[in-house]
């Protein structure tokens, strides 16, 4: 399939219906030991995603957005909260019900040097899952499946004998891609794809992701913390720090009106290439580290580094709900959105 050098993300509108709804999910992490402490990874994250979009989940390592993306796909239990998907409740399901859903969802992993099993050939890792599910019957069928998707990723059918060390890493991601569009899900969450990747080969995997979605009729959830990445591929953009999310809107309005100081600081550390634009920008410096997860800050989880906090007072003692700020459908978590 040919390669497009600039393609545009298939957009949802609002008539699309939501494939994904976030509905107050938590997952937390027991410690051990008599303390009964737990790691908030994720504490109480909100959203929807519709058909055909992507929602693009950025943040600081250590947010929590890998962890929700393996919650959406049922590789981790919940804590408490809903993940509805196409209707379907899968914190209630088990068995063969969330095996039969579990068709429709995947994931791309992060690293492709870990993800693949070097222990096993191209043709058998990208065959797995169809022998899994009986989707390929018979040596022939699952020989000319597995080409197919090798040929769908842009790479030589004739591959399927060969094992991942012989291949690059953006060879190794284009088959981690083809495993998981072999049973035809309509829901791919992308795992900092990308982010392991050389520059040049990472904008090829991200217009074949763009070539995906609008052959197949994707969904993403494309998680990272390339900023500049997430606004070239995504529709939707959702902001977490600290296990919440503080900020979601269109890519038009979060990257030219962001809301939330916590994004304003990420949009202005992204290197700008004129020496005579980044002279006259207004970066918004960010102080001290992120707090533990363990034992997060009370009010607002981003006051201890904020440069607009009110401390002793609102910010530190009341938790600012996700509301309408700014443009049309924008939501921010902050007690002064806007004034930064």
């Amino acid at each position: 399939m040919a390669q497009a050098e600039a393609l545009t993300t298939q957009t949802a509108t609002a008539q699309d219906p939501i494939i994904l709804r976030i509905d107050d999910v938590y997952k937390h992490f027991p410690l051990g030991g008599l303390s009964g402490e737990v790691v908030r990874a994720v504490d109480g994250v909100t959203l929807e995603v519709r058909r055909g979009e992507t929602l693009g989940l950025v943040g600081e390592s250590g947010c929590g957005k890998t962890t929700l993306g393996r919650c959406i796909v049922r590789l981790m239990p919940l804590t408490s909260g809903r993940i509805v998907f196409n209707g379907d409740d899968l914190s209630r399901l088990s068995g063969r019900s969330l095996r039969r859903l579990r068709r429709q969802m995947q994931i791309i992993f992060q690293d492709p040097f870990a993800s693949l099993d070097p222990r096993m050939t191209v043709g058998e890792i990208i065959s797995e899952p169809l022998d899994n599910y009986g989707v390929a019957t018979g040596r022939r069928d699952r020989r000319k499946r597995v080409q197919e998707l090798l040929e769908v990723v842009g790479l030589n059918p004739n591959f399927t004998n060969r094992y991942p060390h012989e291949f690059s890493g953006g060879q190794r991601q284009r088959i981690g891609i083809a495993r998981a569009l072999a049973l035809n899900p309509s829901l791919i969450v992308c795992d900092e794809a990308v982010s392991a990747l050389d520059v040049s080969i990472a904008a090829q995997i991200i217009n074949l992701l763009q070539d995906l979605q609008r052959e197949f009729k994707l969904t993403f959830v494309f998680i990272a913390h390339d900023l500049a990445v997430v606004r070239h591929l995504s529709d939707r953009i959702a902001v977490m720090y600290l296990g919440k999310v503080v900020e979601v809107a269109d890519r038009t309005s979060i990257y030219d009106n962001p809301q939330h100081p916590y994004t304003k600081a990420l949009l202005t550390s992204i290197p700008v290439p004129d020496p005579r634009v980044e002279r006259l920008r207004d970066p918004v410096t960010l102080k001290g580290e992120i707090p533990s997860p363990v034992n997060p800050p009370s009010g607002c989880r981003f006051h201890t580094r904020c440069p607009i906090a009110r401390v002793p007072g609102v910010c530190s003692e009341t938790e600012p709900l996700l509301e309408p700020h700014g443009q049309s459908g924008q939501l921010a978590a902050c007690h002064f959105a806007g004034e930064i």
